[in-house]
């Protein structure tokens, strides 16, 4: 075992799975284990007991310097920025510093496809592992989605597929890229932790950067930051598009899937592979997740067949758009994971007739002047909750003299409760906060449970 007896220390347990999973790795692997967290045991009660079986030290609700300066090596979590002073203290002491995706680059042998992108990554990540799961049976889904690859580690054998969902934080320290990397769009998102757009776009831009000629990239025609990026690359790219891509000059050799009509085509367009009415899933933005994993699918050598069987079944990846619930007529979705502006816009553009929506909580250092608009063209009643972000909505719609009802409200269930009065039958609630939750809920994901719950216990 490569980390018997080592001195690990995990900087970050979180709530999302992803720590439970790297530390269940580490103890198996009969290293000894420390954790440590500025969140409280109280905090941290669901991670902790996940692994009582093991023999783990804690250091929690603060860090504590020798944790840094006696490991052997130190994993920390996407969300700790590299700028922590406590990772700079041990770089003093020479102790080494990883990350489980890259750990898991270097001793996994996977065919490893990795999906990163402002929106769409996990619907397009997930799509792609359920259309190579139909041909390929050894193939593994981690990353963002709240499992740790290392998780996998005992399970993979060489050559098998994995399929990464990567965020910018978890880009930041790959020292490899996958052998097909997939980019959905660049928006803004997470500038409370880059210096601007240029410092978030190197991020993602990492992905691709140590592909070599044998590599793979998947590319957003439609998206010009992603589309540019194709100037930048040693790898073979493919583009996929909302447009037919045989009628834009010069782009037919590379490209990947594109739409005529309602159907689906890959390079030459000669035979159809699917038709949209074969797809559950709703919105422009989840079309191009699609062409995105057909894409993928198609560049491996999965047949149209397969594919289009796979994507009929396919019915979504929960929190993201998920319908919760329809009572009296009034259906409910559950979209929380929507945490920036634009992801708010999409969803609000998926769906007709009255829409009564409830957003807020806390700013990413985001503009939510489009946002604004948008709701104001098509939103019934806005139940906004705390936060920075909040204020900034308000604020927003009040500088373009909006007339639609703004609710600021306490709690999950006092938004739902009041949504529920003032919804009509064939109206539509939406959770789509376009914000953080940290100033109210544990994490994004405990924000759509309460969502769900609240919305259950309607009568």
């Amino acid at each position: 075992m490569l980390f018997k007896d080592k001195k690990i220390t995990i900087m970050g347990l979180g709530l999302h799975g992803g720590g439970v999973g790297i530390a269940g790795f580490f103890c198996g692997q009969g290293a000894n284990v420390l954790v440590t967290d500025l969140k409280t045991e109280g905090q941290l009660r669901e991670s902790i007991e996940k692994l009582k079986k093991f023999d783990i030290r804690y250091t929690l609700g603060k860090h504590e310097l020798k944790d840094f300066t006696t490991a052997d090596l130190i994993i920390k979590n996407p969300d700790v920025p590299d700028s922590s002073p406590y990772l700079e203290i041990a770089r003093k002491n020479n102790i080494k510093i990883e990350t489980d995706i890259n750990l898991f680059f270097e001793l996994s042998g996977a065919f490893i496809i990795g999906v990163t992108g402002t929106k769409g990554k996990s619907t397009t990540a997930s799509l792609i592992y359920y259309l190579l799961k139909a041909k390929y049976p050894r193939t593994f889904l981690a990353g963002n989605i709240g499992v740790s690859p290392l998780e996998l580690l005992s399970k993979i054998k060489k050559g098998d597929r994995v399929v990464l969902e990567l965020s910018s934080f978890e880009l930041e320290s790959l020292r490899k890229s996958p052998n097909i990397a997939v980019i959905t769009n660049i928006l803004p998102d997470h500038l409370n932790r880059y210096k601007g757009m240029a410092d978030y776009i190197s991020a993602k831009e990492i992905i691709f950067k140590y592909q070599n000629e044998k590599d793979i990239l998947v590319l957003n025609y439609d998206d010009k930051i992603v589309n540019d990026f194709s100037k930048k690359i040693r790898s073979k790219y493919y583009f996929y598009s909302l447009k037919d891509l045989l009628k834009e000059p010069g782009k037919i050799k590379n490209s990947g899937c594109f739409l005529k009509g309602d159907d689906v085509f890959f390079k030459d367009g000669k035979k159809p592979i699917i038709n949209l009415k074969d797809f559950k899933l709703k919105g422009e933005h989840n079309i191009s997740n699609l062409l995105a994993a057909v894409s993928v699918a198609k560049l491996i050598k999965i047949s149209s067949d397969s594919i289009k069987k796979s994507v009929k079944s396919f019915k979504g990846v929960h929190s993201r758009q998920e319908l919760v619930r329809e009572f009296a007529g009034i259906k409910y979705f559950n979209d929380t994971t929507a945490t920036m502006p634009d992801a708010v816009i999409a969803a609000i553009r998926t769906f007709t007739g009255g829409l009564i929506l409830i957003c807020g909580g806390q700013d990413k250092n985001l503009n939510y002047a489009n946002l604004a608009d948008e709701i104001n063209k098509k939103v019934k009643y806005l139940f906004i909750l705390p936060g920075t972000a909040s204020d900034k909505i308000i604020k927003e719609l009040l500088k373009i003299n909006s007339k639609i009802p703004v609710i600021e409200v306490s709690s999950m269930e006092n938004a739902v409760k009041e949504a529920n009065k003032k919804a009509t039958k064939g109206d539509i609630v939406l959770l789509s906060p376009g914000a953080a939750s940290f100033n109210l809920f544990k994490n994004e994901f405990d924000r759509g449970e309460q969502f769900k719950k609240s919305v259950k216990k309607l009568r």
